[in-house]
């Protein structure tokens, strides 16, 4: 074995040889892989090995897609060694909610360019005829999926990168990394020696947490019961091998054909959580004693599509743990704070069927510092602190599992584990009669009930499906208040960073597309951006002292700000970055009356002349220090009100008792996102994300291009040479058809792009959805139609904002 490499994998499974095959592929070929076990011996070995491209993300698609194309292509040097079935698959609906479902997933998918569509029952059934018809209501079919034999392709992807010059080392256990005093990842320890390094790639599968935790890293995975049952081929009714995969989410059950026979598995309502504390080392090629309990009630709804399955013969039923991340998406790229350690895992329920596109992607962080695609989703940034609660880890994860088949709305939120984190005004809002939502494990109201018991938001949406929500009279009550009246909204979940110390101003101007070089106490919207001009934060900054910035994130994005900020940090910038996010509680006060309601609370001049918009500065509210932030995310007058957690129910019923002669109404999220949309304010991950650049987005006016180099500002600049070729627009609708984004938009019958994020206007009357159109296409007046549930709806390129387009309001 090499005792010095310019990169070590540390995982042998289809992950961790994807990897070196990519990166021996362009180039780089001084790599050592090592496992503690045999190739697979890990969760690959017992992985289905289902293929699809049936995603409603362009990135996960994007993944998908290339991983289909790099098996087409080891296939035709290898023949039929690689056991890739290219097979297609059905995914049936046994109830007419499922059915308008995957009908709203077919236009999501289409807008992304995968080719699906949605047939009838007796479709589906020549297709795939050894089926029952009772109770199945159409299907989609994706003729380009498929499945493969796991361990034929890892073994290939292993011989491809030895071949090519890496080095695969098998038996071999990492017990410990040594990092710098600068962080930078210097040597892997193993069992049978050491191997300088100056790159590591944790492609552990279910080991990668305690392989994270020899450098101090979290990685939230915890291991869940799958299970899947093999029969023997049913003489005279063997399978042949072009049957295609079916998916029954209704029955929770999925099949493949195997050597003639069935294969069964099952994605179970109640799943089980295995060595949450950490899979023991000594766990390779191994399975779990099989749980019949748990999956006979499944395998009974199988037999009902399936009845057949009477007649075989079971061989096995096959119990091996899968490792979940809390969101049920890959945990991907490189770890903020540590130079040279990157990871790549959390396959679970999309292991095999992204393993190419993963190994690619893990390649380019490696050799050419940013990935190739939109990766926010899935980058190993977003982790937060809250997720070192192991408890609350294990139930997200058990609902991922349990979600990924049960029928799961839009509107649904995340039940169990909660509540993890409440703001200090949770009893005050409790005793209005909140609905609480969760937002990166932030109890949030979503709006509220008065007169009624607090509670939790669940499942909500089963109770009206994918009509008018039972909330819309009311949110439309809370939205209107603002718009008309006065508001306040518990703002105390959105992230608050500091940054402090001489380099900071520098460190903030090199990340920041605006120029924060400004007078104390001033407020600036702005971006940062990658190399290539997309947009990996959208953050409001603001200028506390000399050497003192504060910066405002999103919610669920705080995780992933900190971390872009400590990747650049590490370069040499004597800072220091804190995330104070529990440090402070926040009220965000607006609407026309804000400024009549904060002067009977504090004896400061607020007048528009003495506090201006956009800028902050401390106020005295009955002798509670509290900094006041002149911004809004409604467009309407207001102000984001921080104050110490000790007096935040001090000030709240300050606030509540002067409102009281301006009836003052508390509002919750579903109303912000109604009011933010009429003003073409924009969502980081879903209007604006690292594939957008500024330019395209509408937010040109964030940009100073006479300051010194920013990040991607070379890049930006090229954009603007070659001129525009799309645009961020507003789209109104003809009907009220409750949009959720990503619905596909049509010209003159061909697609034209997805729909970004879409509500109803409370205030314009009207649902209204953000997409990015040609140029040509970008004009108000423009008549588009928008697919939603598989009917077609007129809609309209509208004039943004919608409400008040000059922006008077914000700034009277």
């Amino acid at each position: 074995m090499r005792d010095q490499a310019r990169v070590v994998i540390i995982g042998g499974g289809v992950f961790g040889t994807s990897v070196a095959y990519h990166l021996a592929k362009a180039g780089c070929t001084d790599i050592v892989l090592v496992d503690k076990g045999e190739l697979t011996s890990g969760t690959t070995f017992h992985s289905v090995g289902l293929v699809s491209q049936f995603r409603t993300s362009p990135s996960l698609m994007k993944i998908m897609n290339y991983t289909i194309k790099l098996f087409n292509e080891l296939k035709k040097e290898v023949g039929g060694n690689l056991g890739w079935h290219t097979v297609g698959s059905l995914r049936l609906a046994s109830s007419k909610e499922r059915l308008k479902s995957l009908r709203r997933e077919v236009s999501r998918a289409r807008a992304i360019g995968i080719e699906a569509e949605v047939i009838t029952p007796s479709e589906a059934l020549e297709i795939a005829p050894f089926m029952s018809g009772e109770g199945l209501h159409g299907a989609v079919w994706v003729p380009d999926d498929g499945h493969i034999d796991p361990s034929s392709i890892t073994y290939e992807l292993a011989r491809q990168a030895k071949r090519l010059g890496a080095e695969i080392n098998t038996g071999v256990r990492v017990t410990d990394i040594e990092v710098d005093s600068t962080g930078q990842v210097t040597k892997v320890i193993t069992d049978k020696g050491d191997i300088l390094t100056e790159c590591v790639v944790n492609a552990a599968g279910e080991w990668a947490p305690r392989i994270g935790a020899m450098v101090g890293v979290n990685i939230p995975m915890v291991p869940l019961m799958h299970q899947y049952l093999t029969t023997k081929p049913i003489p005279g009714n063997e399978l042949p091998s072009k049957t295609p995969v079916i998916r029954d989410p209704d029955k929770l059950f999925y099949c493949r054909e195997d050597v003639g026979s069935f294969l069964i598995g099952a994605f179970e309502t109640n799943p089980k959580e295995w060595a949450t504390k950490g899979v023991p080392w000594e766990f390779n090629q191994q399975l779990l004693p099989a749980e019949w309990d748990l999956f006979e009630p499944v395998m009974e709804m199988a037999m009902e599509r399936l009845p057949i399955l009477e007649q075989a013969e079971v061989i096995e039923l096959i119990n091996g743990p899968d490792a979940f991340t809390p969101d049920g998406h890959y945990a991907l790229g490189p770890v903020p704070g540590l130079k040279g350690f990157l990871v790549a895992a959390g396959g679970s329920i999309n292991g095999i069927a992204g393993a190419g596109g993963v190994g690619k992607l893990i390649c380019e962080w490696i050799l050419e510092g940013e990935p190739s695609i939109d990766t926010h989703e899935m980058n190993v940034r977003r982790f937060g602190p809250h997720l070192k609660n192991l408890d609350y880890v294990t139930q997200h994860c058990r609902e991922v599992y349990r979600n990924y088949y049960h029928l799961h709305f839009p509107n649904d939120e995340n039940v169990w584990g909660r509540p993890l984190r409440t703001s200090p005004f949770y009893p005050r809002l409790k005793e209005l009669g909140a609905v609480f939502g969760e937002k990166n494990g932030w109890e949030r109201v979503n709006y509220f009930e008065p007169g009624k018991p607090w509670r939790q938001a669940g499942y909500d949406q089963n109770n009206w499906g994918w009509g008018k929500p039972d909330f819309f009279d009311r949110v439309k009550k809370e939205a209107l208040a603002a718009r008309q009246n006065v508001a306040v909204l518990d703002m105390t979940s959105f992230g608050k960073i500091d940054v402090k110390g001489k380099d900071a101003l520098d460190l903030l101007q090199k990340l920041a597309i605006s120029d924060l070089d400004r007078a104390l106490g001033s407020l600036t919207y702005t971006q940062f951006l990658n190399e290539t001009a997309g947009i990996e934060s959208d953050v409001t900054v603001c200028r506390i002292a000399k050497d003192h910035f504060r910066i405002i994130s999103g919610t669920s994005f705080v995780s992933n700000d900190i971390g872009w900020i400590k990747m650049y940090a590490q370069k040499g910038y004597d800072v220091s970055i804190k995330d104070v996010t529990n440090e402070f509680a926040c009220l965000s006060l607006f609407g026309p009356n804000a400024r009549k309601v904060l002067e009977k609370i504090t004896q400061a001049d607020v007048s528009n002349k003495a506090f201006a918009y956009l800028t902050a500065k401390n106020l005295d509210m009955g002798g509670v220090n509290v900094w006041a932030q002149r911004v809004s995310y409604t467009g309407e007058l207001g102000w984001e009100l921080y104050m110490a957690n000790d007096d935040a129910l001090k000030i709240w019923d300050a606030i509540m008792d002067a409102g009281k002669q301006f009836d003052i109404s508390p509002i919750g999220y579903k109303a912000l996102d109604g009011l933010r949309i009429e003003k073409g304010y924009l969502y980081w991950s879903g209007d604006i994300s690292p594939g957008d650049n500024p330019l395209e987005a509408g937010l040109g006016f964030c940009v100073d291009f006479s300051k010194d180099d920013f990040i991607g500002k070379n890049a930006l600049l090229k954009i603007r040479e070659a001129g525009l070729k799309t645009k961020l627009c507003g789209l109104t609708l003809d009907a009220d058809c409750c949009l959720f984004g990503g619905e596909s938009v049509y010209k003159d019958g061909k697609i034209i792009d997805r729909i970004r994020s879409a509500n109803h206007g409370y205030c314009a009357n009207t649902d209204i959805a953000l997409i990015y159109l040609p140029l040509e296409m970008s004009e108000p007046g423009t008549e588009l139609e928008v697919e939603v549930m598989g009917k077609i709806i007129k809609a309209e390129v509208a004039s943004m904002p919608i409400v008040d387009p000059k922006g008077a309001r914000i700034r009277a």
